[in-house]
């Protein structure tokens, strides 16, 4: 089996089972409790803390738990609406962000919000002018993602957070759910970044898991009340099984990141050279410093995307098509779409997502499948 659908979810490190097993077995506390089962689970809760904000190089109270990706872009975008609306309701986020962004933002336009959805160039990224011209006098929050989940553009994160240097009271939200361990580590820094949202099951952590880095002093709502846990921030009973093993993932994940990204871009760089010298094949994503070292997506005209999954699977080969949450509805690749891609070619978008794991050998395995696949298809590209 060639697994290359990472970046909808990579399966979890066998150290970072065992940190789960034994969390499980060994500290089962209520990290809440007074009692010493409680006092237990709670340092090692806020030693799991302290090791994620060491590693990606923030203080120790700026990181808050949450249930992954999805649940970090909806307390920031809203919760930013919701406390900074007496001092405006104007929002700024571009048009190929995730579901997990733009649903929220159609959540706040029915409450009587307004947003501006950026455009996109040709190779699915962002221009930072556009963000100047777009910040109004009641503009509360800019959100733009490190890198695209569908075609892997990375976004110019530090253009626009000078531009927004001038501007101290918008915050300044950056969607990191693909971003993490893949060199770019050093833009996710950037001190004018307010948050930036994780979810551990893109880095070999449980699902259900993940943190936000929330600069201090950032006004936020809470969005799940209840007893208060996360600084009254983020209520529920935090789940320390999974905190514990994210915090390990990260450190194994980040212990090799240049070694891994190097890996990455030359599996990814073997693949791209097959693809694209055949006539029939479109390829959306970049080779170069400005696209992601793992995420590649591409057409073979005239062919659905989801026959093409299915063709890869009977050869053992785990692909997508452009993102897990539009897979099987079927949809048309919402990056694509604002890339101005014509739907007849968009509807035959895959996408091939590496790890560290993956290695040479299997992409020159890919390139195999890819010639019999093609060649099987041949004859639609007479018709």
């Amino acid at each position: 089996m060639i697994y290359f659908d990472n970046s909808a979810t990579t399966k979890v490190a066998p150290q970072v089972l065992e940190t789960y097993k034994t969390v499980s077995d060994k500290i089962w506390g209520n990290p809440s409790s007074l009692h010493a089962l409680g006092e237990t689970a709670d340092n090692l809760l806020e030693q799991s803390r302290r090791q994620i904000a060491d590693l990606i190089g923030c203080e120790q109270h700026e990181i808050f738990f949450t249930s992954g990706g999805t649940e970090g872009d909806n307390w920031v975008v809203k919760g930013t609406a919701f406390a900074k609306q007496e001092f405006g309701k104007h929002i700024i986020t571009s048009s190929i962000e995730h579901p997990a962004v733009l649903n929220s933002m159609k959540q706040l336009e029915k409450l009587g919000f307004e947003v501006t959805y950026l455009p996109v160039d040709e190779h699915g990224r962002v221009n930072a002018k556009d963000v100047a011209q777009a910040i109004r006098p009641d503009t509360i929050l800019v959100s733009i993602m490190a890198i695209n989940n569908e075609i892997g553009s990375i976004q110019p994160l530090d253009q626009i957070a000078e531009i927004l240097r001038a501007y101290p009271s918008v915050h300044f939200h950056v969607d990191a759910v693909q971003g993490i361990g893949k060199g770019i580590g050093k833009m996710l820094r950037n001190d004018r970044i307010d948050f930036l949202t994780f979810s551990g099951h893109k880095f070999h952590a449980p699902r259900g898991i993940g943190f936000m880095y929330k600069k201090a002093g950032r006004m936020l709502e809470p969005l799940m009340a209840g007893g208060g846990q996360e600084k009254n921030q983020r209520s529920g009973t935090e789940n320390l099984p999974a905190i514990a093993g994210m915090a390990k993932a990260l450190r194994l994940l980040l212990n090799n990141e240049e070694t891994n990204v190097k890996k990455e871009r030359q599996i990814k760089q073997k693949i791209y050279d097959h693809v694209v010298a055949q006539a029939k094949v479109t390829v959306f994503s970049d080779v170069d410093q400005n696209s992601s070292p793992h995420i590649l997506c591409f057409t073979i005209d005239g062919v659905r995307g989801e026959i093409i999954v299915h063709a890869f699977e009977e050869q053992g080969i785990y692909i997508s098509t452009t993102s897990a949450c539009s897979s099987k509805k079927g949809t048309v690749s919402g990056t694509l779409s604002a890339m101005h891609v014509p739907e007849k070619i968009a509807t035959s978008a895959v996408r091939v997502s590496l790890d560290e794991n993956n290695t040479l050998q299997e992409a020159e395995e890919f390139n195999c499948a890819f010639d019999q696949i093609y060649a099987r298809f041949s004859k639609v590209f007479t018709k």
